[in-house]
């Protein structure tokens, strides 16, 4: 056999597949056998690498507004996979929201006196605004996919008639400038993208066996096919570097989409010398089978990493469950849990994503128990506030019948009712902060002047002032036991606070003793109130005290008296905290120095905690200034 007849027969050996395995990624990330050039999988910029590193968001607890925002941000996003993913995501949260909304107006119009068949709900901006993003998306996602589909088939025509074009090539008897147009047409065919995946085998098969008659046919030419074969390996030696710099490149995703592209360059660059085939082939193989391991790696230890953050998740899930049916009917308590699962909050988000098959249902059970808690907390406050506003309501009612008494001289009769008043009022429980003082002022006022019109007329100045000595002693006494049997409430100290400043004057020579002895009884009461702190102690001691200095005729001097007195605590402590930092400044490194500068560190965190107590009992004193 001569040496053009070897040449011949050599190339068309060329064309056939080479047996060597490899593991391939696709847009699934499946593994796919590279078995030869053949197998290399045609470059599409319409498929999108997965992105693996996107972690699932949860939207559970999302408002129509953010779910807007939010569509109307992919509105604008041309990562069409990506957008779709996260429409399947968001879509069912955001129906559950409007058909939430939906059922409540329906129960509003079906209580107004409408019928169900008449009811037609349109929904609000929001929900305009979110139907027509969405309706947008999706126009825009099928524009481009008839977009991608009409580019293919016009790369299909195109490659087909490049392949007639070959055909009339070989028929041709022009040897001079076959091999020029020849290459020619395999540059313009690996310029082309790709087609439709139903043709795609068929065209390369045709495409390949035209390329192999070309060169059986161009024998008188084969001095320039080899050059070409030459330069074609200098090619392929290059995309092999290129490949093998890949296993540096730190983004794995990143690395597979480059990966990619060099697997397209390099099976349409064309045959290299047949002693060089099997050799360049491996070398660009053991490359690409380098970059699937470190993807192969990363994805697992990915698995690993969702794996834990679901075995936390589910453990935190676990945990909430607790607090979905939680009821008290003590506020402190309440807040004492709602400071607990906002710290479980906190702990659920600092761990990481999910695996996404299971993170609808992980987040779910979450987010449940959740909603729940503050569902149940905001029922309880409402009703809270409900029996608070009853009671402002039934308290105004007495302030009104205090008022219509006030101006009677049926001395005898409109002390009783005035009395029965008085202990209904006792008897009605809390009513909203802001209005405690002033309706208790107004039923005290008209209460006291009614008392001092009868005092004035009646002359009974004295045993009046015995009897209110003996109700100031009673409730003294009250105090005192509640405080030594355990009983002691802020809400039973603010009852008994305004019985006491409801009692009128006891005689002068009991004064200092009745005084002495009930602010003891509030000093002993407030210590025997459970779970307070001394802050807490300590504002509700002052506003015992300025609720006496209120109805203390120099009330006013003294308000002011002990705002001096405060203030000189105030200037004393921060001298004190300024000249313990400048301390601080002049120890050395002495044995000794870290204890010294521990012992004042300590004295100024004392210092600033009581200096912070002083200003708000200043705070406090200027309301009643």
């Amino acid at each position: 056999m001569d040496s053009l007849t070897m040449e011949m027969e050599r190339d068309k050996r060329e064309l056939e597949p080479v047996q060597a395995q490899g593991a391939g990624l696709t847009n699934t990330h499946e593994k796919v056998a590279l078995q030869s050039e053949v197998d290399l999988p045609e470059h599409d910029e319409s498929a999108e690498l997965f992105d693996e590193e996107h972690k699932h968001a949860d939207y559970t607890n999302f408002t129509k507004a953010q779910f807007v925002g939010l569509v109307k941000d992919l509105a604008k996003d041309t990562n069409y996979m990506k957008v779709e993913s996260v429409i399947k995501e968001i879509k069912p949260h955001y129906d559950e929201i409007r058909d939430k909304e939906r059922a409540a107006a329906l129960q509003r119009f079906l209580e107004g006196g409408g019928i169900q068949e008449d009811f037609d709900y349109k929904g609000d901006e929001l929900d305009i605004t979110f139907d027509a993003n969405l309706k947008l998306i999706k126009d825009r996602r099928m524009q481009y996919l008839r977009q991608q589909e009409e580019q293919k088939n016009t790369n299909l025509q195109r490659k087909q008639e490049l392949i007639e074009k070959l055909r009339v090539l070989m028929e041709a008897q022009d040897n001079t400038h076959q091999f020029e147009a020849f290459k020619e047409l395999q540059k313009e065919w690996r310029s082309i993208g790709a087609v439709p995946g139903a043709q795609a085998k068929t065209l390369w098969a045709n495409y390949h066996a035209l390329v192999d008659r070309f060169y059986d046919n161009q024998s008188i030419y084969f001095e320039l096919k080899e050059l070409d074969r030459k330069k074609n390996y200098e090619s392929k030696l290059d995309l092999c570097v290129r490949a093998e710099r890949l296993a540096g490149v730190e983004i794995i995703k990143d690395a597979i989409r480059e990966l990619n592209e060099l697997h397209h360059e390099f099976k349409h660059i064309g045959p290299v010398p047949i002693e060089d085939k099997e050799t360049i082939w491996q070398r660009f193989k053991a490359a690409s089978d380098a970059v699937y391991a470190r993807r192969d790696t990363y994805l697992q230890k990915l698995q690993q990493d969702l794996q834990a953050n679901l075995e936390q998740k589910t453990k935190l899930g676990d945990e909430a469950q607790a607090y979905a049916t939680y009821q008290t009917d003590r506020i402190k308590e309440w807040n004492e849990k709602t400071k607990e699962i906002l710290d479980l909050q906190k702990r659920w988000e600092t761990v990481g994503g999910l695996p996404r098959a299971k993170a609808k249902e992980v987040n779910k059970k979450f987010w449940s128990a959740f909603k729940s808690f503050f569902n149940n907390k905001n029922a309880f406050f409402k009703k809270l506030d409900e029996e608070r506003e009853n009671n402002l309501q039934i308290k105004n009612d007495l302030v009104k019948k205090a008022l219509e008494l006030k101006e009677s001289q049926d001395w005898d009769k409109t002390s009783n009712e005035l009395k029965n008043l008085q202990q209904k009022w006792k008897d009605v429980g809390p009513v909203p902060e802001k209005f405690r003082e002033k309706v208790f002022k107004e039923f005290k006022d008209a209460c006291d002047y009614f008392f001092a019109q009868r005092r004035g007329q009646q002359g009974k100045v004295e045993q009046e002032q015995i009897d209110n000595l003996n109700v100031k002693t009673a409730i003294c006494e009250e105090l005192e036991k509640n405080a030594q049997e355990g009983s002691a409430s802020v809400d039973l100290l603010h009852d008994l606070q305004d019985r006491y400043n409801s009692i009128g004057f006891v005689p002068r020579k009991d004064i200092s003793v009745v005084k002495n002895r009930y602010h003891e009884a509030v000093q002993r009461f407030v210590n025997a109130i459970p779970d307070l702190t001394e802050d807490e102690r300590s504002r509700v001691l002052l506003e015992n005290q300025l609720s006496d200095l209120r109805k203390d005729p120099m009330g006013d001097r003294k308000i002011f008296q002990k705002e001096l007195a405060i203030r000189k605590k105030i200037s004393k402590v921060e001298n004190d905290i300024a000249l313990w930092k400048n301390n601080l400044e002049f120890f050395g490194k002495s044995q000794n120095a870290e204890k010294v500068r521990d012992e004042f560190n300590d004295k100024i965190k004392t210092a600033s905690d009581h200096l912070q107590q002083l200003k708000q009992q200043l705070k406090m004193l200027r309301t009643v200034s």
